[in-house]
């Protein structure tokens, strides 16, 4: 993000160079859009600062909900996915007719 402040100070060292007179009307414009470009540029690195913390934080905070959730629900990958390991032999199938029938099946 320091090329941002490279190119502002570029800039600056182009209007100085141009000696522009900081009394016109084109001067002042000028030379204030360079630092209004430089304000925009301290912005944009706080702004990434910021987010940079912001991330750190959040991954902090997704380590610890992750062990919460470990703790309070105490399931393993294995638990996520329990039918992950089965062969077709194991895999018992039922047939259900409906017959546009509306009750509600449910397995435990």
């Amino acid at each position: 993000m320091h090329y941002l402040y490279q190119r502002v100070s570029y800039l600056r060292g182009l209007a100085q160079g141009l000696d522009i007179d900081r009394e016109s009307k084109d001067g002042k414009l000028l030379l204030n859009i360079v630092d209004v470009l430089e304000d925009f540029a301290d912005a944009i690195i706080e702004v990434a600062e910021n987010y940079g913390d912001l991330e750190e934080y959040v991954s902090y905070i997704d380590e610890d909900l992750t062990d919460v959730e470990d703790e309070l629900y105490g399931l393993e990958d294995e638990d996520f996915f329990p039918y992950e390991n089965l062969n077709d032999e194991e895999l018992e199938c039922i047939g259900i007719d409906c017959n546009d029938s509306t009750e509600e099946i449910i397995e435990d």
